[in-house]
């Protein structure tokens, strides 16, 4: 092959599997008739290394990875972590700190002028300017900072085979306009849609439903020179301009967005529609390996061989995309969108029969799922027309009286799993919203769940126990997390199991102090179980908690006086380090801290319920 069409770069190690952004989008171009080579965590401080494949035909493609690099890299006290397991043996340090910035400025100094269009997480949740939590600042879009030709965010079928078709008629990468799904810069004012500013309103229009994208005004979002600033007024426009953002990431009823970039404007379509059950079978049905390339056989530097993050989807399923119970802390929102895409039965129990088949199978299937595994459908019988509502959630701590609960066809699917040949088991470890498993009145799946796909414990996330937090979080309060528990046990013990149920909490979100902390510790004192891991919260780019965590400001709730609620927010170490004993205070050498966070909050009286 003497040249390619696309050079796929990837921070992530090679795996050919559909969990993987690199096979996946790589197949899918190789299905429709496009060359592709990967080159997968290439060594970013040689310009040869990107070199290997020659130019390519049609441009570059370049992802981060299946995490943004600077998570990938550290941890949520920005520790660097030990490993990637994503990487050979799972060793750290084979991708960069801002892998875009970094990929492309070598692929520059390679091939001057060549199309390179970035994509994956890092591009997707920084697509316009954000909070960067690793320096503390608002950064402008990752299209500017990593001299990027075109930006694709979201999940992007779609977008990449439309952007192809286009490069191929000869169309420069910079120069493409109107493809949904991607976000794209101009210097020149006459090239923008017609827009109206963000704090403007249409004199006599509402938003009707079905709303047509391409026909509707644009929204011109506050400049990044407005937002970027350590000030009051400034962090004030940065929550305005995220919930216009949030608003407007539905692919029905989303607007174009614009923003002002020092002297560029910064341009976001629509997002992607949401792909057909055969769209869905379809890509996965493509004739990927499912295992990594042979080059990682041979032992890595720590001795140990193949990618890690294989053994967590090698013998799972993805039955759906997308989430509609929109947590505050999950970035999902604004990447996949809150529409449920799931594919058929017959395609998952195709693939089922193929895992089967695999010579390390030993009889269990460990997931059924995606972000959340109990979403089959959408929320409602609305969204199919109207979109995702902008100004409603369908679940947190009120649901939507319209949201369609019932787990019937999900029942179905994992009968039908449970009876193939060679299957013993079929596990579920993808996210339950037991929330919505609650507000089902018939209890088949319930039963089910713990009579067939429980291995003896059950992961869930409550994540708080405050309701203040609960609400700030868009989660169910803590009332209905005890009355699941008590549901879960009265299951097992008429099932006869003895399966026990692992909640996660996460400390120091905003809005939680050291007595929201407190509340949480007593309540584990009383319950008897303390968790061995805390999640310490991450304000990584693209989520509502984030934008809360910068601004201190809940851009969900503007109050009668037009201002946004204020919400409590630990900052520093120190802090996060007292939340999180707090939350281990059985642990002896957490006891100090314990004993600190107590004398700080003014509760000296339950030193003696806790330490002890």
């Amino acid at each position: 092959m003497s040249e390619v069409d696309f050079v796929f770069v990837s921070g992530d190690a090679y795996v050919d599997h559909a969990s993987f952004a690199s096979a996946l989008l790589g197949r899918l171009l190789e299905a429709n008739g496009y060359t592709v080579a990967i080159l997968p965590q290439p060594d970013w401080k040689n310009v040869e290394e990107f070199r290997k494949f020659g130019r390519p035909r049609l441009g570059f493609l370049v992802s981060a990875g299946a995490m943004d690099s600077m998570v990938s890299n550290y941890t949520a006290n920005n520790k660097p972590r030990s490993e990637d397991v994503y990487a050979h043996g799972g060793v750290a340090g084979h991708r960069p700190d801002r892998a875009l910035i970094t990929y492309i400025s070598k692929i520059r100094e390679a091939y001057k002028g060549v199309n390179i269009l970035i994509g994956g997480i890092e591009a997707s949740l920084r697509r316009t300017s954000h909070y960067d939590y690793w320096s503390n600042t608002v950064r402008r879009s990752i299209l500017l900072d990593s001299k990027a030709d075109l930006l694709m965010y979201g999940m992007g079928e779609h977008s990449i085979l439309e952007i192809a078709a286009k490069l191929r008629e000869g169309i420069p990468a910079k120069a493409i306009r109107g493809v949904r799904g991607t976000v794209w810069y101009t210097s020149k004012q006459d090239e923008l849609p017609n827009y109206r500013r963000w704090d403007e309103k249409i004199v006599g229009q509402k938003m009707s439903f079905p709303c047509s994208t391409r026909e509707s005004v644009a929204i011109m979002l506050p400049s990044y020179a407005e937002i970027s600033k350590n000030t009051p007024e400034s962090k004030q426009l940065f929550a305005e301009s995220y919930l216009v953002q949030e608003q407007n990431t539905d692919a029905i009823n989303g607007h174009r967005l614009i923003e002002p970039v020092d002297a560029r404007f910064i341009v976001q379509e629509p997002a992607s529609l949401p792909l057909t059950t055969q769209e869905f079978d379809a890509i996965y049905e493509l004739p990927f390996t499912r295992r990594w390339h042979p080059m990682y056989d041979a032992p890595a530097e720590n001795g140990k061989t193949g990618i890690p993050a294989l053994s967590e989807v090698q013998f799972s399923l993805v039955s759906s995309r997308g989430c509609f119970g929109a947590c505050s802390f999950c970035a999902i929102t604004f990447h996949q969108g809150r529409r449920i895409q799931a594919r058929s039965h017959e395609s998952l129990i195709k693939e089922a029969k193929v895992i089967t088949e695999n010579p390390d199978f030993k009889g269990y299937i460990h997931d059924v799922g995606g972000p959340t595994a109990n979403f089959r459908h959408d929320a409602c019988k609305f969204q199919k027309e109207r979109g995702a509502c902008p100004n409603k959630d369908c679940m947190g701590t009120n649901p939507c009286k319209n949201v369609n609960v019932t787990h019937t066809e999900y029942v179905e699917l994992l009968r039908k799993l449970r009876a193939l040949p060679k299957v013993k088991k079929v596990f579920i470890r993808s996210g339950i919203r037991f929330d919505y498993l609650m507000m089902d009145k018939d209890k088949s799946f319930f039963k089910e769940l713990v009579e067939h796909h429980i291995s003896g414990q059950l992961k869930v996330a409550p994540e708080h126990v405050s309701n203040k937090v609960l609400r700030l979080m868009r989660k169910s309060n803590h009332e209905l997390y005890e009355k699941f528990a008590a549901e879960y046990a009265e299951w097992n013990k008429k099932l006869g199991k003895k399966q026990y149920l692992v909640p996660y909490y996460i400390c120091s979100h905003p809005g939680a102090g050291l007595s929201e902390a407190i509340e949480v510790a007593l309540y584990l004192k009383k319950t008897g179980f303390v968790p061995d891991q805390v999640q310490d919260f991450y304000p990584t780019p693209g989520s509502l908690s984030t934008c809360m965590y910068w601004t201190g400001l809940n851009p969900r709730n503007r109050l009668e006086n037009g201002e946004f609620e204020k919400v409590y927010v630990a900052r520093g170490a120190h802090e996060r380090r007292l939340q999180r004993a707090l939350l281990q205070f059985n642990r002896r050498e957490n006891w100090p801290l314990v004993k600190e966070a107590l004398e700080k909050a003014g509760r000296r009286d339950l030193i003696k319920v806790l330490l002890r």
